[in-house]
């Protein structure tokens, strides 16, 4: 079995023990080689865990699995890999579509294994869950928004309502372009009547 193994940290968090660089180098080489397995690449990001945009190394990872270059993905936490319940979902999804496995050291999710197949699976229906509860929510948020009569855009012109859907939704770990398509595909529009765009929703946010 070939294995890429990704880390990543924070500007702040490279000093803390236990999600330095260093400590979870030493998770994956140590399970790599307890497991017979080819550590064919470890790669790292260092910055946010909110978005999986930047993270270049994390993209040529995913890349090099997809080509047939390794056969798993392996991450010694899972907050490293993903913060989203629904972007780990994603990743699961796009390894089973491209037949390569993704190994969590500290969740136990190892889809090289039956076991693990499972608890992916259950963990992609959880996904698919919060989706549908966050579009519902986000749905009636908006029908109060409109009943008002509430023309967004400006700060100065935005209801309540509106910044609590906002504020909602990136505590959910949505990106500033999903908050955006959200709102525009419910029929919010801005003070000029036009799209929701993610620049206008993180100015807003502050």
């Amino acid at each position: 079995m070939r294995a890429i193994g990704y880390l990543r940290v924070s500007t702040e968090e490279q000093g803390d023990s236990g999600v330095g660089l260093e400590a979870q180098e030493a998770s994956i080489r140590a399970e790599v080689k307890r497991r017979g397995w080819e550590l064919v690449a470890l790669n790292s990001d260092i910055g946010s865990g909110k978005s999986m945009r930047r993270r270049n190394n994390l993209g040529a990872s995913l890349r090099a699995l997809a080509a047939g270059e390794a056969d798993t993905l392996v991450v010694a936490k899972l907050d490293r890999l993903s913060r989203s319940v629904i972007d780990f979902a994603a990743i699961m999804q796009t390894a089973a579509k491209e037949g390569w496995a993704v190994t969590v050291l500290d969740l136990g999710v190892d889809t090289t294994t039956p076991n693990g197949k499972l608890i992916a699976n259950i963990m992609i229906s959880l996904a698919e869950w919060e989706r549908e509860i966050i579009g519902a929510r986000t749905r009636d948020a908006m029908k109060a928004v409109r009943a008002r009569g509430t023309s967004v855009g400006r700060k100065s012109n935005v209801s309540a309502e509106t910044m609590r859907i906002i504020r909602s939704l990136r505590r959910q770990g949505q990106s500033w372009q999903k908050i955006a398509d959200a709102l525009t595909a419910e029929g919010v529009t801005t003070s000029q009547g036009g799209r929701w765009h993610a620049s206008t929703v993180r100015r807003l946010h502050g």
